[in-house]
């Protein structure tokens, strides 16, 4: 099959369109319940995906329900994203050992992780990989780690029928419709004539997976379903954020009282760095066996992080005031500089699991109530 071609799968066809991804090598993982969240985990069948199940978030607060309803993806973003499996949390980077005429051989570690095909990747998670393409898979040095893991990854997109309270996707453009950046795209239909899936192809890969899958064509009354099913989606958003002349707001208005308002509630946990789709700050550390090996490793960090800023002399971002405004004003404003474009996809995460239940949508509202400019 061609991309930009529709079709239609059953629910059974969701679990053989699964079992060809498996039999394909893939590692098929996607939303599973666990630990009292929707999580990512290996899913082998659709009877694995959380049928009924819906959650309700909220500024600082997140819980999940089970309900009637047989929608397999009624529900709208975990605390996990697609990014731990294109830039994992902890990684070996590179080793160096002694060998027995005192050189230091170093050796770069080979990633070996089965290629991954995730299922339900939500329109916005689309959003955020495209930007850590441009971050972490383009320029003049590309993280090798990221470009291997990200061309292997087969992503199925599930369109959003289901907005949380903290979700913000549409004012951001990035759903919750899927427009790219996935190989099949699913709108899940629950209606008078049946549980089934929508499908359009979006790569090559995509037609030849879909086409070992039973499926039939695309009724026009399931197209205008889907069209319909997105309109209302949209118009349920819990948040929404005005972008218009956003980075020059931030930028202008360094010195706000705002500022120190969400500073005297943040914690400076990192909560909203960790869940984020997009943030893609490390630290490296090297370690030492009793041989004398030296493992070099990367994780995850966090601009939160008292050391994050350090340089010779202590920290350049000293209060939690500071650090708060570095993250929200690159996030919204300084990323347009360096990346072209907003690192923020409107999937309400930070606020969601934000201990303190800060609101990025209402900080800025309130910025831009009170610019001292003005205007945008």
């Amino acid at each position: 099959m061609k991309r930009g071609e529709l079709a239609v799968i059953e629910r059974g066809g969701l679990t053989a369109l699964i079992g060809v991804l498996r039999d394909g090598g893939y590692c098929t993982v996607g939303p599973v319940v666990r630990d009292g969240a929707i999580c990512l985990g290996e899913v082998r069948t659709a009877d694995d995906l959380p049928a009924g199940v819906r959650d309700v978030q909220a500024p600082g607060s997140y819980r999940i329900e089970k309900t009637e309803d047989p929608a397999l993806f009624g529900w709208a973003v975990g605390p996990e994203s697609v990014k731990a499996h294109v830039f994992p949390a902890r990684a070996e980077i590179w080793r160096a050992q002694p060998g027995e005429d005192g050189v230091i051989a170093v050796t770069e570690i080979e990633d070996d992780a089965r290629p991954v095909a995730v299922v339900g990747a939500r329109p916005c998670e689309l959003a955020a990989m495209a930007i850590l393409d441009r971050v972490l898979g383009a320029g003049a040095h590309p993280d090798p780690l990221y470009r291997r893991r990200r061309s292997a990854t087969f992503v199925v997109a599930v369109e959003c029928a289901t907005p949380a309270d903290t979700c913000f996707c549409a004012s951001m453009t990035t759903g919750p419709g899927a427009t790219d950046g996935f190989d099949l795209a699913l709108t899940e239909l629950v209606d008078d004539q049946g549980h089934r899936f929508l499908v359009r192809v979006g790569s090559e890969r995509g037609g030849t997976v879909l086409a070992a899958v039973p499926r039939r064509e695309a009724t026009p009354g399931e197209q205008a379903a889907r069209a319909a099913l997105l309109r209302e989606a949209a118009a349920r958003m819990g948040r929404r954020m005005d972008t218009a002349g956003l980075p020059g707001l931030l930028a202008r208005n360094p010195e706000h009282p705002r500022w120190d308002a969400v500073a005297a509630r943040c914690l400076s946990c990192g909560n909203c760095t960790m869940v984020c789709p997009t943030c893609f700050c490390g630290t490296v550390e090297d370690v030492t066996d009793l041989a004398g090996t030296i493992t070099r490793r990367r994780a995850w960090g966090s601009c939160f992080d008292l050391a994050h800023s350090y340089m010779h002399g202590g920290p350049v971002r000293r209060s939690t005031r500071a650090r708060y405004r570095q993250w929200l004003s690159h996030k919204l404003s300084t990323w347009w500089d360096q990346f072209g474009r907003s690192g923020c996809v409107g999937c309400g995460r930070c606020i969601t699991w934000c201990p303190a239940a800060i609101d990025i949508t209402a900080e800025v509202a309130a910025i831009r109530a009170t610019d001292a400019a003005g205007g945008d």
